[in-house]
């Protein structure tokens, strides 16, 4: 006589527990999540209050300003936990952002971003080997630069901007910088979401020579105005808007 398999069922007790646990799970890890955001929050308004610097909560409107880099490769949807400034460099004052990038209800990222007086001629992305960037319209790929990979919408302008100093300068950034990037009249990087008031000073005075590298005040001190575009109402506008 062949043997009978015979179907026990499980008890309808034992898939309330588990889905007890299961529930009770997701709650602390939101707790956990909303102990770290409100944790970031207090961290980012202290150092602005220190600083002297102007806090948001949040500004939809300003990864707007940006196409490339961290912004495009996340797919930023709004600005967190935005602080708003200026910083000195060797070459003066310059106005500055820092905020997480928000996509997808997560926050992969902290940019930092130094303003220089002039547009750049081209679209220059600076990506460390290790990270996977490739995304959807990618700028074209120009090779190796230090410890760097460059891309830019321009081959020709990125070689004539390209220069000794600005490579050794990307490679000092260090290596939780993903990407640092030039935009508009913006040099901005990527940094990890974990990075604390310390690290983003830094990567603030690191870009800040950056700045000074592409963007040298003497060059147009002298009178010399044909290139250097004024200031972005839109962006004034927001800083005033908001209180910065």
């Amino acid at each position: 006589m062949g043997d009978t398999l015979v179907a026990v069922g499980i008890p309808a007790w034992i898939w309330f527990v588990i889905a007890a646990v299961a529930a009770v799970a997701g709650l602390a890890l939101l707790a956990v999540d909303r102990a770290r955001e409100s944790s970031r929050n207090r961290e980012r308004t202290r150092w602005a209050e220190l600083r002297g610097w102007q806090y948001v909560e949040e500004d939809e409107g300003l990864p707007r300003q940006w196409s490339g880099g961290a912004i495009g490769y996340f797919g930023a949807e709004t600005a967190v936990n935005v602080v708003a400034g200026s910083t000195f460099t060797s070459d003066g004052r310059r106005p500055v952002f820092v905020f997480d990038v928000e996509a997808d209800g997560l926050i992969p990222a902290v940019i930092v971003a130094v303003r220089c007086n002039r547009i750049h001629p081209v679209l220059l992305e600076l990506w460390l080997a290790s990270v996977p960037f490739q995304r959807a319209e990618m700028p074209e790929l120009l090779g190796p630069v230090g410890q760097r990979y460059a891309f830019a919408d321009d081959v020709t302008g990125a070689r004539n901007l390209i220069t000794q100093e600005l490579v050794d300068a990307a490679d000092a950034l260090g290596g939780d910088v993903g990407v640092a990037w030039l935009e508009n009249e913006w040099v901005l990087a990527s940094v990890a979401p974990n990075a604390g008031p310390s690290r983003l000073e830094r990567l603030l005075r690191d870009l800040g020579e950056i700045a000074d590298i592409v963007d040298p005040f003497e060059e147009y001190e002298g009178g010399d105005q044909d290139w250097q575009r004024e200031p972005e109402e839109t962006t004034e506008e927001r800083a005033r808007q908001q209180g910065f």
